[in-house]
């Protein structure tokens, strides 16, 4: 039959193409759009006292250096009305900026759209940023502010959840990772910021747990509020979970880039350096006057690193958690560095179970970034007690032990005052590893301190002594006077010099200048079995 016959099908009238102006404006329609966000929604987020996720990054990042990825991205799943509304972004803006000059890879979830609740395309997003930045060797940064997996969608929204775990820890000792809370962080969602390096928490907006007030007061009947349970003061004082804890988002973020700024980018770059500032040469007579010689008296070890670092100046790494610990980053001749020292101005400065893990995840950390190590000692043995043996302080105490026989940075002691029994072997002793071991006149090492080891030693003798107090002070004379005077462990090795305190800043930056070149690379092997 001919082409041309009765049966010829009618052929569509071409449609003309847009113009490419139409075209670019259709674009950027949607795209402002999407930029705005529904009104009554962003309201909502501004009288909850927070800011939106779009808002949130202009104070996290350069003026004009992000870069959105999947701005259009949309979910695609179907059933129980989920399919009623797809808006775009599908509640989470992904992509990359810089804060100062460097490179960052960020994700900000939006409480605005579908409260933040993670779906299968949302955790796409994140999925996404997460291997640009590996990928990258930069710094990931997560602003949190979700109501948990979405449940419309089910099973898929928990396995987004598994890759972003997944990732954290392939991501883990390589680049680091921070997260920022910022409002709701419930469920499986809180072991992402588990999984970081810091946490930020803001006060009376940022909540974490994982299991919600309502369903504690159903199976326990115990009646607590989402701050009491999961606010920022409980994870900065009592869990241990907030890194730091801030009032509002401003200074929050603030904090963010002041912590990325002196950070390397990762593990195979170097800290940014600021000028040298000549600490070899620095005398700081004040140091021989905060330490008081009196072993009983108590003083701030935050003073003594203070004048120890440039300016006075570090960051306190879990300020208000474990405070008979103190860790903090700061810098020795304008080099970063790490710094734990005992704080005898809490407990006197012993080792308990929330100190150890403290300073071993601080340990771990800079070793993990080639950030040396500096350890200021003053600590008279572990927290004694039922209470801490029964939580197993031998294995939370191995953990801190673990961390500095592992660490392979360059690794400086400096014994203050008393380091006795097994917790001056932990903090960083010469037997450990530690490369450079410094002591103060005032150091004493020693087993025990000279009291508890005369009555250990003695302790017929002193049953039997007609004046027992006299005795027991010339015993505790003689000991201390031959086996815990301040040269005796540098005599034996274990000390590599007793300096004049007022030299401390100027002999450790020598020091670290001495081990910039160090290396020393692990053993072969899958991993090590810390004792978690």
């Amino acid at each position: 039959m001919s082409v041309d016959g009765p049966h010829r099908k009618r052929q569509r009238p071409q449609q003309r193409p847009a113009s490419m102006r139409a075209l670019r404006a259709r674009l950027d329609g949607l795209r402002e759009q999407v930029l705005d966000g529904r009104a009554e929604a962003v309201e909502r987020q501004r009288a909850l006292g927070k800011r939106t996720a779009r808002e949130r990054l202009d104070l996290l990042l350069d003026e004009d250096s992000f870069l959105e990825v999947d701005i259009y991205r949309r979910h695609q799943a179907s059933g129980l009305k989920v399919s009623e509304s797809r808006p775009h972004t599908d509640g989470v803006v992904a992509g990359s900026g810089t804060i100062d000059g460097r490179r960052v890879f960020v994700y900000a979830q939006d409480f605005t759209i579908f409260g933040g609740s993670l779906g299968a395309a949302h955790a796409a997003k994140i999925h996404k940023v997460m291997d640009l930045a590996l990928n990258a060797g930069a710094p990931l940064i997560g602003l949190n502010d979700s109501g948990g997996a979405r449940i419309q969608e089910g099973v898929p929204a928990l396995d987004g959840y598994g890759g972003i775990f997944r990732r954290h820890v392939a991501a883990s000792g390589i680049i680091p990772q921070i997260s920022v809370i910022l409002g709701p962080c419930a469920g499986g969602a809180a072991y992402s910021p588990a999984l970081t390096d810091f946490v930020f928490m803001v006060r009376e907006t940022a909540q974490m747990y994982l299991t919600g007030p309502d369903v504690i007061a159903s199976v326990t009947g115990e009646q607590v509020s989402h701050q009491e349970l999961g606010g920022a003061d409980v994870h900065g004082t009592r869990s241990g979970v907030a890194t730091f804890v801030h009032d509002d988002e401003e200074s929050c973020l603030a904090d963010v880039r002041y912590l990325v700024s002196i950070l390397p980018p990762n593990n195979m770059e170097p800290a940014p350096e600021f000028p040298a500032c000549d600490a070899e040469r620095d005398e700081r007579p004040r140091l021989a006057e905060i330490v008081p010689a009196d072993l009983s008296k108590p003083y701030d070890m935050r003073a003594v690193l203070a004048e120890v670092v440039d300016d006075g100046e570090y960051l306190e790494i879990h300020e208000h958690w474990a405070t008979n610990v103190v860790c903090a980053l700061a810098h020795i001749d304008g080099r970063l560095v790490g710094v734990v020292g005992n704080q005898p101005a809490v407990l006197a400065g012993v080792l308990d179970i929330p100190a150890s893990e403290k300073a071993a995840r601080f340990v771990r950390f800079c070793d993990a970034f080639s950030i040396p190590l500096v350890t200021l000692v003053d600590v008279p043995g572990f927290l004694p007690g039922t209470g801490q043996e029964y939580d197993g302080i031998i294995r939370h105490g191995a953990k801190l032990l673990y961390a500095y026989c592992e660490a392979t940075v360059p690794r400086i002691q400096v014994i203050v005052r008393k380091a006795y029994g097994g917790a001056y072997i932990v903090m960083d002793s010469r037997s450990v590893g530690t490369d450079l071991s410094l002591a103060w006149p005032t150091n004493e090492i020693a087993v025990l301190g000279a009291e508890g080891a005369v009555d250990v030693l003695f302790r017929r003798e002193l049953a039997a002594a007609e004046d027992r107090v006299r005795l027991r002070g010339d015993l505790v004379a003689q000991y201390t006077e031959q086996l815990m005077h301040p040269q005796y462990a540098a005599e034996r090795g274990l000390v590599d010099d007793v300096i004049d305190p007022a030299w401390t800043r100027a002999v450790v930056a020598k020091g670290l200048a001495m081990l910039r070149t160090k290396r020393k690379h692990a053993p072969r092997r899958k991993h090590g079995n810390i004792p978690l």
